[in-house]
Order: structure tokens, then C-alpha cells, then sequence
């Protein structure tokens, strides 16, 4: 097939990318504007092959985007374009509104122009694969429930309500214009190439340089942690596999609150790097909570995994362990993103 992936030079993007070219033989047309969290180097390995090309394009530029899927003949759309930091959402969120509900307005309407055009044998193939956030459902207690793809929407955040906004809209094309739509929502992604203002890499780098390890409040809410690589076999499955008009939640199975988090970070640290002073748990600094900081997310993962086969291969424990140790031979990846682009600030800040 030849998928076009929006947003493919991003974190989970990029994933997708390199599992669509390098474990199933995909064709695959990136997307990406390039903005502050996209980086080259997350697709640097695929510059070469013939299954891979890269065009620089905004999705809200839907005239661009239809005569881009005309010129590369594709099989379908894997969206993940999207700005996706809550602190930013909060401090800025006009950029969320223009990216994730107009943006997706603009690809969902040239989507649907090239799909009307297409002969009836390649239109019964095509697919536009949304996805999305476990953070559009809200919160949950801290001891008890799971979010399952019947939840009702109950965001929280600029950010979530943004991507609230655009599963309705894909799955309004479904309903209203016949668009071949599935959609996806994750929980908190984790791995390589995660950009440095998120929780888990944020922590690594401040751990490995002796800085203090910001945690919002007491650090007590619980994320549902999931290797980005799991993400990307998920995806993928859902995108050939999913049913029609279906949404899938996808979960690792792995919940842990913000504090256990930071202090597993910080033991592995010690053991890989140890600290003259002690410790890096005495680096844990708990700072001022976030506006409308939500409690709890975990998935139940019950539908992709019984319709589709699918389950996590990392456990939160073998992950944590992995994504620390690329990011300590990874230096050269990372260090520049920060130079370049981070106020200190900015890089103290807690995430999640």
C-alpha cells in the first residue's frame, strides 16, 4: 500500500513511519510542516529508500494536500498531524484550534474529494485512519474504571478538547459524507525520539546531568504508560484491519502515577550512572500543580486486543529500561533539539 502519514516527522509519527517502511514493506508519503517538535533525524533512516518520500506541507492547506494525494496515487491517510503538549494548549490555544480542528476539517475535506474520485475498485480500499487521545474522555477515580470506546467525552484541556472536536469531526464524515473512517485513542506514549518537554524524557536528561526532576502537586495522578513501537503495530492494524465507523482504544496495560514514574527513572540512572552526591531521587522537586490537571487515565485495550490480535510486547519496566538507554547513547539526537529550541524555563517545567 501507499500511505500517506500526516504529522510523520513527530514522535509517534516517525514510529509509524519507520514500522510501515522497514517492517512491513509499506510505501509511505510523510507529511509534515515541521514545526518546533518535529525532527529529521526521527526519519533520518529512511531518506534512502525507495519506499519513503517526505513532503513539507501544512494540513490546513487543503488544496495542496488533495493534489498531493492525486500526484502520489495513495491508498490511504493515517493522521496524527496534530499539537499535542497540554502546557502549551493552556499557555497558547490558538495553535490547537488551527491545527487539530481546522487542520482536520481541511484534510478530512480533501480526503473526501479525492475518495469520490477515485474508481470503485480503489475507493473500496481506501481508508482515513484518525487518531487520537485517551485525554478526550476526562478523568478517572484513582481506583476504579477503565475508559473503553463507549466512554462519553469529558475533556479537560485545550489540548484534549481540541482532539475531542476532531474525532467528531472524522467520524461525522463518516456518518454524513461515507468517508471509509477509523479511528484510534491512545494513552501516554513513551520511547525514542520523544520530544525532550515531555515527563519521561525530560527526566532522563535532567537525571543524567544532576538537575532537579520537577513533578506536578504530589505527583499522585496515574498515566497509562505505552511503548511508542506498540503504538506503531497497533496503528498499523487498525488502519488495514479496523472496522469501518469503529474507534480502538490502545493501552499498555502499564498504570503508574507521576512519582512512581520519576523515582523509577531515577533508580535506573543510579545504577547506569551513579551520582557523586547520592541519589538522584533527592533531585525530585514537587512544584505547583497544573490548571484542570486530570486524576487518572487508563485504557481497557479489550476491542483491539480481541478483534485484532493485538497486544503490547514492552512491559513498563522493559521500556523504561530500553527508552533510558537510547537516550544515553543518543546524545547527539537530543542535545541540539534542546539548545536550540528550550528557555531553561521551559525544560523545568513538569509535564503530564
Amino acid at each position: 500500500m501507499k500511505v500517506m502519514v500526516t504529522g510523520g516527522a513527530g514522535f509517534i509519527g516517525s514510529a509509524l513511519c519507520r514500522h510501515l517502511v522497514n517492517d512491513l514493506g509499506h510505501h509511505v508519503v510523510n507529511v509534515d510542516k515541521m514545526t518546533y517538535a518535529a525532527t529529521e533525524g526521527s526519519t533520518a533512516m529512511l531518506r534512502g529508500s525507495t519506499l519513503y518520500r517526505f513532503h513539507r506541507l501544512d494540513i490546513c492547506d487543503r488544496d495542496a494536500m488533495q493534489k498531493l494525494m492525486t500526484a502520489e496515487d495513495i491508498d490511504g491517510v493515517i493522521h496524527l498531524a496534530a499539537e499535542s503538549h497540554v502546557d502549551r494548549s493552556i499557555d497558547g490555544p490558538g495553535a490547537f484550534i488551527e491545527t487539530n480542528v481546522i487542520g482536520t476539517f481541511s484534510l478530512l475535506q480533501a480526503s473526501r474529494s479525492y475518495h469520490d474520485n477515485l474508481p470503485a475498485s480503489r475507493k473500496e480500499k481506501f481508508r482515513f485512519h484518525h487518531v487520537s487521545t485517551d485525554e478526550v474522555f476526562g478523568e478517572l477515580p484513582l481506583d476504579d474504571g477503565l475508559f473503553t470506546e463507549d466512554t462519553a467525552y469529558a475533556p479537560s484541556s485545550p489540548y484534549s478538547a481540541s482532539k475531542a472536536a476532531s474525532d467528531h469531526l472524522a467520524l461525522a464524515w463518516y456518518k454524513t459524507y461515507g468517508l471509509p473512517i477509523v479511528l484510534s485513542n491512545c494513552s501516554n506514549n513513551y520511547g525514542p525520539y520523544h520530544f525532550p518537554e515531555k515527563l519521561i524524557p525530560l527526566m532522563i536528561i535532567n537525571g543524567l546531568e544532576g538537575k532537579q526532576l520537577p513533578v506536578y502537586g504530589k505527583g499522585a495522578n496515574v498515566r497509562d504508560w505505552l511503548h511508542v513501537e506498540d503504538h506503531a503495530r497497533a496503528l498499523a492494524m487498525v488502519f488495514t484491519r479496523g472496522r469501518l465507523g469503529q474507534s480502538y482504544n490502545i493501552g499498555g496495560r502499564n498504570e503508574r502515577t507521576n512519582l512512581a514514574v520519576v523515582e523509577a527513572i531515577a533508580d535506573l540512572l543510579d545504577q547506569e550512572v551513579p551520582l557523586k552526591s547520592g541519589s538522584r531521587r533527592c533531585l525530585i522537586t514537587f512544584v505547583g500543580d497544573r490548571p484542570g490537571h486530570d486524576l487518572r487515565y487508563a485504557i481497557d485495550a479489550s476491542k483491539i486486543e480481541g478483534e485484532l490480535g493485538w497486544r503490547a510486547k514492552y512491559t513498563f519496566e522493559t521500556g523504561l529500561k530500553d527508552t533510558i538507554s537510547w537516550y544515553m547513547r543518543n546524545q547527539d539526537w537530543w542535545q541540539p533539539l534542546r539548545a536550540a529550541r528550550y528557555a531553561g524555563e521551559r525544560l523545568g517545567k513538569a509535564s503530564s
